[in-house]
């Protein structure tokens, strides 16, 4: 797309521009914009989006909005994790008792649910361009477009586990939803998917050549936009069938029935077994069993206890839980530990605690999820109350 109508200064951590199509209607285009960090996602960028997409979710002018990342090689490949780590060890080294103490993580993980929840209940249609690398936090930004569209060089995954952490952002009640139990598989594995088979999960609806791009955009300038939310969505969903191509299956879907029959019981223990007996020397599949092995103990029963929790709670609902989860993980958790591994000295040894499935037992995971509010102190206590999610509709 070209001729933005508000251009914004190129060192902004988001782009926000406006593109009159030729009817008049509006654009709205928002550019995560930190292309050496692979678009993660900080605290100030989701306070920013967040603004702006309240403000044109109220514009009559704006047809629609697309969400996309700066550079080729990701939209967005999470949270800012650097942030988190100096908070959490701010916190550690203050001594802090109550987990409402870390203001940063507070702060960040309400800021970032409620915008994720903004993008699964907004008032018009969502184009979310998935293209590159999408994890974690960039599959939260994802999940709730009205349209999800991946290219041949998508890669989306919840790689949580490696870092002590568990698939928030919704991720629960995401992958709970994925067939034949493979959710469970791919919060335990972090395995990556391709565009086929983050179609076949729910994570995106269609795949678009990535060199189609510049077409897609004029198109949409040149599509007559109205101001029914429900006909600009139809509108859209065909502009987007006509540049769509078939999406290849990938290993997910090559290895389904394996992954059923492994991650369909209600045990962790033998889940876990199940799949390191799994047959295949698929490069894929021998990955995800070595990060499975290597990540987080406790991720791994955190991860297996909220999809089991989940199983009959709202959307929103699943936000409030993961809220109080994710800062009893900035705590006490292994997450501090995993960023130390991974992101800052680099050793990619970490020292887990639990360091084995037999110390993360079911009672040890039960303090993640104590509330340390009043029953209507839950800041994110509100979310939910106006409009429920296209997924609940």
């Amino acid at each position: 797309m070209s001729d933005t109508t508000l251009p914004p200064p190129p060192e902004a951590p988001v782009l926000f521009e406006e593109r009159v199509a030729d009817n008049g209607k509006r654009i709205g285009i928002a550019t995560l914009n930190a292309a050496k960090t692979l678009n993660g996602l900080s605290l100030e960028m989701a306070r920013l989006l967040d603004e702006r997409l309240r403000a044109w979710a109220s514009d009559d002018a704006v047809a629609m909005v697309v969400l996309q990342g700066a550079g080729e090689k990701a939209f967005c490949a999470g949270g800012d994790l650097h942030s988190l780590y100096r908070s959490m060890r701010d916190y550690q080294a203050s001594g802090g008792t109550d987990v409402r103490d870390n203001a940063y993580a507070s702060d960040f993980f309400s800021v970032e649910y409620r915008l994720d929840y903004l993008i699964h209940t907004f008032p018009k249609p969502v184009l979310c361009w998935g293209h590159g690398i999408v994890m974690g936090g960039g599959i939260g930004l994802m999940a709730g477009a009205s349209h999800r569209v991946v290219t041949e060089r998508s890669r989306l995954a919840f790689p949580e586990i490696t870092i002590g952490l568990y698939p928030d952002v919704g991720g629960s009640f995401l992958l709970h939803r994925v067939p034949a139990h493979a959710g469970v598989f791919l919060a335990l594995t972090g395995a990556p998917l391709n565009s086929g088979d983050a179609i076949h999960a729910g994570l995106a609806d269609v795949q678009l050549p990535a060199d189609r791009r510049d077409d897609l955009d004029a198109a949409l300038l040149l599509a007559t936009w109205t101001d029914d939310r429900h006909a600009n969505a139809d509108l859209l969903t065909k502009v987007l069938e006509g540049f769509a191509v078939p999406a290849t299956p990938g290993p997910l879907q090559g290895h389904r029935g394996a992954i059923e029959a492994a991650c369909a019981h209600d045990d962790l223990d033998t889940v876990l077994a199940a799949v390191q007996a799994m047959p295949g020397d698929d490069p894929w599949l021998v990955t995800a069993r070595q990060t499975l092995e290597a990540g987080a103990p406790g991720s791994a029963r955190l991860a297996f206890a909220l999809q089991q929790r989940v199983a009959s709670l709202s959307l929103a609902d699943t936000f409030r839980l993961e809220y109080v989860v994710s800062l009893h993980c900035a705590a006490h958790g292994d997450f501090a530990e995993g960023i130390r591994a991974l992101l800052i000295d680099k050793d990619r040894t970490p020292r887990w605690r639990p360091a084995t499935l037999t110390d993360a037992t079911q009672a040890w995971v039960e303090p993640f999820f104590v509330e340390p509010w009043s029953a209507d102190g839950h800041p994110l206590r509100d979310l939910g109350n106006d409009t429920a999610p296209r997924t609940e509709r």
